[in-house]
């Protein structure tokens, strides 16, 4: 009869053991130097390989080679052991013998030598469920036991095991599995199996499996038989109920396009195929994470990702903020639909909060008017020749000029024929070198605001600003900073300006300092009106009172 596959290729040996190098490490040190403890506790979630990692370690005890931490695999006791008849080898289930009657019985038999083996080992499951009468019956055996007996103990919850207990225990703690590792592993089985498979559908099982390689290996062998013999995507995918990722990038389309109807349109096509709208925001928060990792280290995505091409459009159409900002949406919108009138209403209302809150990108220009023939020249109103831009601290307006049509070459207007018309005065903005006021007058996203929040303008000269980045903060003087803020700061004046960066040793006096300075002043200021107050004063001194400073979480206006 053919075994079910978490069967069929549970580890044998400890380099067979995936994910968990650190407790096979300290294991096999102790088994060849000899340094073994009588009591072990294996701590982790389902699935991760505590009982398969206590078989093993009760293998290393009794193989016939000697204490090894690798078992020949071969002998009467590793064979015994891996079949389940070793009768020094005792399993216990602690969810179904929890009593103290099952535990005095166990204790009783410890007593006596093992039959065939060098140990008698004890592998007590889910430990945690064992009554306290049970636990304090196995003090005594784990305080003072009998050098021929071990006892290994696994628990999904140690905190429910009782102090006395694990103090006398050595502790592991099994971690879970990523994903890309359960992916490899199942590659790896299915290869041995012979069974063709997807890569993609393996990574929907394993990111299903959450870190536990047993249910990754059952929930194969259930993709294996609702596949007829084979592993593609579309069928996992309709086992497990996952979302066609068409439908996800649709959304973020219509998100980047700014397209409501779009949108909406999405959401109905998904609601008519009775898609359930928690996996999808699930799903949705999954995708926003792999185009954050896009923008961030692109070589972070696989090569062989079916939707690599689209990530990393949608990438280059979004920027990190707006990422950040859609994921946000996603997780807070997945926790509030229980409270929604129902699930699609709630589903909806977070692509429209989405909508509703993406950022602005296209800044406010200045248009640049042409010299008109005098025989054709009209008088238009000024706003129709100049988008007004909001006055901005310490700037002031310079004479007015014609730009010509390098726009950065300005030359002086045309004497006036006979017969003048009046025309509309070009607004041009000039600098004054108060770069904290400039920046607070721009509009920054997320890349060029830290940049400009964390230099210091150094000089200034014609459409040339020079700034200088503390080293503590190199990043930000990367290529993509540099082009957002030089495109904000031009989109401000009206005209392409040029920006240099360079690094400075040690402080430099930004923007950012400037604001916390000023605010270290006012608590300083407030800490001395404080101290003066006569009634302060009369309080401390009645009272031996004293005043306690407390830092307040909420944002300074």
């Amino acid at each position: 009869m053919t075994q079910v596959l978490a069967r069929k290729w549970r580890p044998r040996v400890f380099a067979d053991l995936k994910g968990q190098e650190h407790v096979v490490r300290a294991l096999s040190n102790a088994l060849t130097q000899n340094r073994l403890h009588h009591a072990y506790l294996f701590t982790g979630t389902r699935g991760v390989g505590k009982t398969t990692v206590a078989r093993i370690l009760a293998k290393c005890l009794n193989c016939e080679t000697g204490i090894t931490a690798t078992p020949c695999g071969q002998c009467s006791a590793c064979t015994q052991i891996d079949s389940g008849r070793f009768v020094d080898l005792l399993e216990l289930d602690a969810a179904s013998n929890t009593g103290i009657d099952n535990m005095r019985e166990v204790l009783d038999n410890a007593q006596y030598a093992p039959t065939v083996g060098r140990f008698k080992v004890y592998i007590i499951d889910e430990v945690h469920m064992l009554s306290k009468a049970a636990f304090n019956s196995m003090l005594k055996t784990l305080e003072e036991p009998p050098e021929h007996v071990k006892f290994i103990l696994a628990t999904t919850d140690p905190q429910k095991i009782p102090v006395t207990v694990l103090s006398r225990c050595l502790q592991f703690n099994l971690k879970q599995m990523a994903p890309e590792m359960v992916r490899e592993h199942l590659d790896k089985v299915l290869g041995l199996e012979g069974i063709p498979s997807e890569p993609a559908a393996l990574r929907l099982i394993a990111r299903a499996a959450g870190g536990s390689m047993r249910d990754a290996l059952s929930l194969l062998d259930q993709a294996i038989a609702y596949g007829s013999g084979k592993v593609h995507e579309d069928t996992v995918r309709s086992m497990l109920g996952a979302i066609d990722q068409r439908y996800l990038f649709g959304l973020l389309n219509a998100l980047a396009a700014g397209d409501g109807a779009a949108l909406l349109d999405e959401a109905d096509q998904m609601a008519a195929r009775s898609i359930a709208f928690d996996p999808a925001l699930q799903e949705l928060g999954a995708l926003l994470h792999k185009i954050a990792l896009a923008q961030t280290v692109p070589a972070a995505l696989p090569d062989d990702l079916p939707e690599r091409d689209a990530i990393l459009d949608l990438a280059q159409r979004l920027d990190a903020e707006t990422i950040q900002l859609y994921y946000q949406i996603t997780i807070l919108g997945r926790r509030d639909l229980a409270l929604a009138p129902d699930e699609f209403a709630g589903f909806t209302m977070t692509l429209l909060r989405m909508l509703a809150f993406m950022p602005a990108t296209e800044p406010a220009r200045i248009a640049t008017p042409s010299v008109v023939p005098a025989a054709s020249r009209a008088a238009p109103p000024a706003a129709a020749l100049v988008a007004r831009e909001p006055a901005a601290p310490k700037l002031a307006a310079v004479p007015p000029v014609v730009a010509s049509a390098e726009m950065n070459v300005s030359e002086p207007a045309p004497a006036p024929s006979p017969e003048p018309v009046p025309m509309a005065p070009v607004v041009s903005i000039a600098f004054d070198g108060d770069w904290a006021a400039l920046v607070t007058s721009l509009k920054l996203g997320g890349q060029a605001r830290m940049l400009a929040v964390h230099s210091e303008l150094e000089s200034c000269a014609g459409d040339c600003l020079q700034l200088r980045v503390p080293i503590a903060h190199k990043h930000l003087a990367e290529k993509s900073y540099q082009d957002k803020l030089r495109e904000a700061i031009s989109a401000h004046f009206g005209r392409p300006m040029r920006l240099q960066v360079s690094l400075a040793e040690g402080e430099a006096n930004t923007p950012v300092r400037q604001q916390n300075e000023a605010r270290a002043a006012r608590q300083s200021e407030a800490e001395a009106v404080i101290a003066s107050d006569p009634f302060v004063q009369d309080v401390m001194q009645q009272f031996d009172a004293r005043v306690v400073e407390i830092k307040s979480i909420a944002k300074e206006q």
